[in-house]
């Protein structure tokens, strides 16, 4: 990377330093020590001025109580109810949500989809999947493209495999409203959250808080930074097409004890390190590595 040393530089200047994993913020402290020629010990780099710089790991989390408020809610229900009437109350819905982003391994996770219906391990009579894809760079050509790949797969799958009243991929290029999000995280049995990269990735957490039930599954690829914490998802390397349909039939085929087991571990979690607590976490560790000179660090507000 061009001016990988005046980015590390610039920064020092701080004397915390945040990355979502542990393996980010190790990275950091051995480019400063190969790059720019500090002394470090294990997540600290000494500076020549006298100053102790911190690298840790703070992943990013959601307001779980928030959520689950709102999926609880009577209005969320009714509309998560209607959702599953509109797509005629397959036996199992599968839900993606992402940005319209190329790491976001959209087109991957239709396609594995779409190869299980062809080989007769899924009926679109029993199974519909409902992907979002939220607008993204509209104006950048890349993205364009990528954008018109999907409309064509999508097309050419729902052409070629869904049935008058029963598309197999239900496609909304759309945003929409945090109650409307929460509704579909209701409606939907398996959440796919498959990038080929992401830093944390916040839906896989959101839909979690949602199940308050302790029902639902979600397919979640290892290379998202979430996987780290939610490790009762099935996990999956989303460049093995023949590994993410394995996982996507196992999800779909579970039945409710396995559900609830994995997902009463991922609820757990995510309600115990949700936003607050992650806030709480960075402030305690700045107070320690920066004494406040009198002024009081206070915690973060509780939603």
């Amino acid at each position: 990377m061009p001016w990988r040393r005046q980015i590390l530089e610039g920064l020092l200047g701080a004397d915390l330093v945040g990355f979502q994993l542990g393996g980010g913020a190790q990275n950091f402290v051995r480019l400063v020590r190969q790059r720019v020629g500090h002394k470090t010990h294990r997540d600290l780099v000494y500076l020549d001025d006298g100053r102790t710089v911190r690298a840790g790991a703070f992943p990013i989390s959601i307001d779980a109580q928030g959520f689950e408020e709102l999926a609880r809610s009577e209005g969320v229900e009714k509309r998560a109810a209607e959702i599953r009437d509109a797509l005629g109350n397959p036996r199992r819905i599968f839900l993606g949500i992402d940005r319209l982003d190329y790491t976001k391994g959209i087109h991957a996770r239709l396609r594995a989809f779409s190869e299980l219906i062809v080989e007769g391990r899924i009926d679109v009579e029993d199974a519909v999947f409902v992907q979002v894809a939220t607008p993204s760079r509209e104006r950048v050509e890349q993205y364009r493209l990528l954008r018109d790949d999907i409309d064509r797969l999508v097309g050419h799958i729902n052409g070629d495999l869904g049935k008058i009243g029963r598309p197999a991929i239900s496609y909304m290029h759309s945003s929409y409203p945090r109650e409307e999000m929460a509704a579909l995280y209701r409606a939907a049995d398996i959440m796919v959250v498959t990038p080929f990269r992401d830093g944390m990735n916040l839906v896989a957490k959101e839909y979690v808080a949602c199940r308050f039930e302790n029902d639902g599954a979600l397919v979640l690829s290892e290379f998202a930074g979430a996987a780290d914490e939610l490790r009762q998802a099935w996990l999956v390397n989303p460049y093995d097409i023949n590994g993410m349909k394995s996982a996507l039939l196992e999800a779909f085929a579970a039945d409710g004890r396995e559900l609830n087991r994995r997902m009463r571990a991922m609820r757990k979690q995510v309600i115990a390190h949700d936003v607050a607590a992650w806030a709480d976490s960075f402030l305690e560790e700045l107070a320690a590595v920066r004494p406040s000179h009198g002024k009081t660090v206070r915690p973060a507000k509780r939603f």
